[in-house]
């Protein structure tokens, strides 16, 4: 597969998974255009100091492409929170959520079985119910109008793919705005449309239309292709490492391993030695920031070390905005389109989940 061959990549991506991915600034425009349909009521709310106990956590019910957003949130904007935010996915609650909790259940189709299964209990138990979803004729859309569940309900225009993982900027910046309603998370709205700018000129760098020898996504992909990938990335980055890995294994068909520093140093270095025939198709991929702390920069140039002491490939990309959430946002960019990439060079169409589809009927 040749990534400069736009009539071959025509051929695979049939879903229109490229515009997805090239639309992900559209998408938290959107959101932000929308940010006044998000209202809750104010027991909802830190924001009222005569409220200000009636919420002490945030938990997130969302399966698949239905999490990534959350997983940002709690890792990129960790300093901003200003209660505790637990992804809970399935169907189970935990025994700790009760009439404190904002319970927010995010399904990007309005019809994932898990978290909705979950909705009684938490009624049950006085829970802040909210909800997140696609507009349309689903379940939970027709659950939050019959039972008057505030959140957030968004039409998916500038997702052209249909699949949940591709509009991740809805879902990033719809839970991020159900907090900032409810007085959990500081962001600043002037600094999120800045990242928009950001995101539009970095997407037109790594488009099919742009070379591979310019392409930073294509590169990547490139020396990722037919081998078993180990994602690092630490601090503010954990979240978009697991989502690189739920993209990883959808867009392009192939399963990699993820590690988080500094957590890493503690047990896996010393899984690296065997088996040694497996070493060949090994590949790590670390992702640098200047803005992770003194210490972890020095820890993420020593592991390198480590691997390499050990056979293993390391490659690297160095992340290159200025704050944060703008790294973030910038890495969950340039993730869709490495995954889109190396899903061509394996010779699929990105949007099919022919497993994930098969499942889902023998389940019924």
């Amino acid at each position: 597969m040749n990534l400069d061959d736009l009539t071959q990549i025509k051929k695979l991506d049939t879903e229109k998974v490229s515009q997805s991915i090239e639309l992900m600034p559209d998408q938290i425009r959107q959101v932000i255009k929308e940010t006044n349909s998000i209202s809750l009521p104010a027991s909802f709310t830190i924001k009222t100091p005569s409220l200000n106990k009636k919420i002490s956590q945030i938990v997130v019910n969302g399966m698949g492409g239905s999490n990534l957003g959350a997983k940002i949130i709690k890792s990129a904007l960790a300093d901003k929170l200003k209660l505790p935010l637990n992804i809970e996915p399935g169907y189970a609650l935990p025994g700790y959520i009760g009439k404190n909790t904002l319970y927010i259940i995010s399904s990007y189709s309005g019809n994932t079985e898990e978290p909705l299964s979950t909705y009684e209990e938490a009624k049950k138990r006085n829970a802040k119910i909210v909800g997140l979803t696609s507009a349309g004729d689903n379940r939970l859309g027709r659950l939050m109008k019959k039972e008057k569940i505030p959140g957030y309900i968004f039409s998916p225009e500038y997702n052209p793919s249909k699949q949940p993982r591709l509009g991740i900027g809805y879902t990033f910046t719809g839970i991020a705005l159900i907090l900032f309603k409810a007085g959990a998370l500081k962001i600043n709205l002037k600094e999120l449309n800045d990242i928009i700018s950001y995101l539009e000129i970095e997407t037109k760098k790594l488009k099919p239309e742009m070379n591979a020898k310019n392409n930073s996504a294509k590169k990547i992909a490139l020396e990722l292709y037919g081998k078993r990938p180990t994602l690092v990335a630490g601090e503010f980055l954990a979240g978009n490492i697991e989502v690189l890995r739920n993209q990883m294994s959808e867009n392009s068909k192939q399963l990699p391993n993820y590690l988080t520093l500094p957590d890493l140093n503690h047990f896996a270095m010393e899984g690296l030695a065997f088996p040694a025939e497996g070493k060949k198709n090994a590949i790590f991929l670390f992702f640098n920031s200047e803005l992770y702390s003194p210490q972890l920069r020095i820890r993420n140039q020593l592991t390198k070390k480590v691997v390499k002491k050990n056979n293993i490939k390391t490659i690297e990309y160095s992340l290159k905005s200025d704050t944060k959430l703008k790294q973030a946002l910038e890495f969950m960019q340039l993730g869709s389109w490495i995954t889109y990439y190396l899903g061509l060079l394996n010779g699929v169409n990105p949007v099919e989940i022919p497993w994930v589809d098969w499942f889902k009927k023998e389940l019924k």
